[in-house]
């Protein structure tokens, strides 16, 4: 025991090594008391969203088919919920910054599509040594950083990928231009509800210094569905694929989890704006590009 003990003290003074503790035991008294109070905590919000999902699917159920009317509405009250929830979590967060479960819950806030990456950094840096030093407290760290690299302000990272030729095409190619880096899937429902308002924002800003690079996370071996929604939805611009899913090189780069979801890039190559959906676009780009 004594010459193991030697053996690690050594390593960490030779390689600056900092060997992380366990994460704690879940089922734990400890972490089940912590857990019963964050639910404690965000049992009101909690309670809306399964409200509002609920009448959302009573109202589809009724009806002969399914069909998108209300859906816009919907999202939107789903949407203004969740990010209610985040702020209780944030506040749960921040009186207790020794709990392993707001390590937990910090993750959660985070999610997808994080809106303030600095933000949640120094939430982060407030929680407690020992909390941030757990396997989970480090890989938390490396996911910030990394939406930080791709966050507003930055420099949008550089990538090369196949088109729907096979010949390279690479983001450098559009430098003095803006151009919108546009994660998508044929398989993928509202990247597909999404195009047609897409197109019109090419068609009307295509001569006036503007492009669109589209990245699909089209699935292995489905090429043809890839090119038909090409063609079907009339994106008439550049397109590239590795064809490997969420898995797919450009998409692990940016950081992103889910779809549709877009970078806005300015003639410097730097990211001016993310995840810019329905008339949000336009908006932007008409403050832009005048």
């Amino acid at each position: 025991m004594k010459l193991t003990l030697n053996i690690t003290l050594l390593a960490v003074l030779l390689t600056g090594t900092v060997f992380a503790q366990q994460d704690p035991d879940l089922e734990s008294q400890a972490l089940q008391k912590q857990k019963a109070e964050l639910i404690a905590a965000v049992a009101g919000v909690d309670q809306q969203l399964a409200l509002s999902e609920k009448t959302y699917r009573d109202a589809q159920t009724k009806k002969v088919k399914y069909d998108t009317i209300g859906l816009g509405a919907w999202r939107a009250e789903m949407a203004a919920l969740k990010k209610e929830k985040k702020k209780v979590q944030a506040i749960f967060i921040s009186k207790h910054p020794d709990y392993f479960i707001s390590l937990v819950a910090l993750n959660e806030v985070i999610g997808h599509l994080p809106e303030d990456v600095p933000s949640l950094k120094k939430m982060y840096g407030k929680l407690g040594k020992n909390i941030q030093q757990t396997p989970t407290g480090i890989k938390t760290k490396t996911v910030l950083d990394k939406f930080d690299a791709v966050s507003i302000g930055k420099t949008a990272p550089l990538f090369s990928a196949a088109d729907t030729s096979g010949n390279p095409v690479k983001l450098s190619d559009y430098r003095g231009k803006y151009v919108l880096v546009d994660f998508w899937a044929s398989w993928c429902g509202p990247c597909r509800e999404e195009n047609p308002i897409v197109v019109k924002a090419y068609h009307e800003y295509k001569d006036r210094n503007f492009d669109i690079l589209s990245v699909s996370l089209d699935q292995p071996g489905k090429r043809d569905a890839w090119i038909k929604a090409i063609h079907d939805d009339k994106l008439d611009w550049k397109h590239v694929s590795d064809l490997k899913y969420w898995s797919n090189e450009v998409a692990q780069l940016y950081m992103v989890r889910s779809i549709p979801q877009n970078f806005l890039i300015d003639p410097k190559g730097r990211i001016i704006a993310a995840n810019l959906r329905g008339e949000a676009l336009h908006k932007k780009l008409a403050e832009l590009i005048k």
